[in-house]
């Protein structure tokens, strides 16, 4: 049985409704905190935090000061048992999040998120070619046009640009 502290008394309903859950009274009886509150004070409690936008530096902000599972507040109550058991169980938890990528004019294609992946990992051209089983000449026309859809000048800027925006965990 995991034991939980719910900010907000909208949420409890969720969590009285587990078979796995019990709500506690306090942080300090608790394994794992429930919030939608944005402005939550972290007390080394592994965290789920309810948002209603995915604003990618917020999701980056609170990920940062220790929160372990973001979603949306409009998540099931069946998502959010299963967020709260993930991040119990040491996980970190990004679901039901809308899409942040309606910021760049034009979306980056599938391959071109696994090249950008696989630049922020550090990779040189030659070994992406080589990881993705294309040419070389292939991975710089892909660099290119990320490059461009982001405006970057360079494949760190570009990096930099696709962290803010949520597209790459580091």
């Amino acid at each position: 049985m995991i034991r939980v502290f719910v900010s907000s008394a909208e949420l409890k309903t969720v969590v009285r409704a587990s078979a796995v859950l019990q709500l506690v009274d306090s942080e300090d009886q608790a394994d794992v905190l429930l919030s939608d509150n944005e402005e939550i004070e972290q007390n080394g409690l592994p965290t789920v935090l309810l948002l209603d936008a995915a604003d990618p530096v917020h999701v980056t902000s609170a990920l940062r000061s220790g929160v372990r599972g973001v979603l949306s507040r409009e998540a099931t109550p069946e998502e959010i048992e299963s967020a709260i058991q993930a991040v119990n169980a040491g996980l970190i938890v990004l679901a039901s999040l809308p899409s942040t990528e309606e910021s760049l004019a034009e979306p980056l294609s599938d391959r071109e998120r696994e090249v950008l992946d696989l630049i922020a990992e550090g990779l040189s051209n030659k070994l992406i070619a080589h990881r993705l089983s294309i040419s070389e000449h292939t991975v710089k026309t892909h660099v290119a046009a990320i490059l461009a859809k982001f405006g970057a000048g360079s494949r760190t800027e570009a990096v930099s640009q696709a962290i803010r925006r949520g597209l790459v965990m580091l």
